[in-house]
């Protein structure tokens, strides 16, 4: 259990060190959360969002998913996984900004476009990146330089138009109390680029 004991050593050396340092922020947090920002980020071991951000406890309300998407707004019952954490965010803590971080070097994307499956399992990741199916089809006709890179922006602008699926993230943004941003996080430069909508262009921020 070398592995689960790395993870134990990790939380002794928290306690501390960074839980003493923030004790009072903890404190002011115990009875309860009222974070600013949403974060819709890949689940991918090397892009966490709390350090990309370097934020602090309480600060950001974070939902990680395979590839950083959001599902279109489905009125049908079912089990909604980063749909309901996306109601409780807008709803139940009020955010005044969504922010969907994709990052370089995605796995899920990777998977996407080679139309690779994993052998024993239920077919999950595939249906969850049909999300992205137009995007990946169009992206295989045009056979851009970098087909990777093109899916993984195109990903971001996808999961901002589905938010926008969302009645009340419409009605919150169209009355300015809330605001969508894109962002993709490069891990080999650490350089983090932002959308611009009117543009549809990246640039470093």
């Amino acid at each position: 259990m070398p592995e689960f004991n790395a993870l134990l050593d990790g939380y002794r050396r928290f306690k501390l060190g960074a839980y003493q340092a923030q004790k009072d922020r903890f404190d002011a947090l115990v009875e309860g959360q009222a974070p600013p920002v949403m974060v819709i980020s890949c689940c991918d071991s090397r892009v966490d969002p709390a350090t990309v951000f370097d934020t602090v406890p309480g600060q950001m309300f974070a939902l990680r998913n395979v590839a950083n998407l959001v599902p279109p707004f489905e009125g049908a019952p079912g089990l909604h996984g980063a749909s309901a954490a996306i109601e409780f965010g807008v709803l139940g803590l009020k955010v005044s900004h969504i922010v969907v971080l994709g990052h370089a070097r995605c796995g899920g994307i990777k998977a996407a476009l080679s139309g690779a499956q994993l052998e024993g399992g239920g077919g999950f990741v595939d249906a969850w990146m049909t999300i992205i199916g137009e995007a990946r089809s169009r992206v295989l006709v045009e056979r851009p330089a970098d087909p990777q890179a093109t899916l993984e922006h195109e990903a971001i602008k996808i999961s901002l138009k589905n938010l926008r699926s969302f009645p009340y993230i419409a009605a919150r943004e169209a009355e300015g109390s809330l605001k969508l941003h894109g962002a993709l996080f490069g891990i080999e430069q650490g350089e983090l680029e932002v959308l611009d909508e009117a543009t549809g262009v990246f640039t470093p921020s």
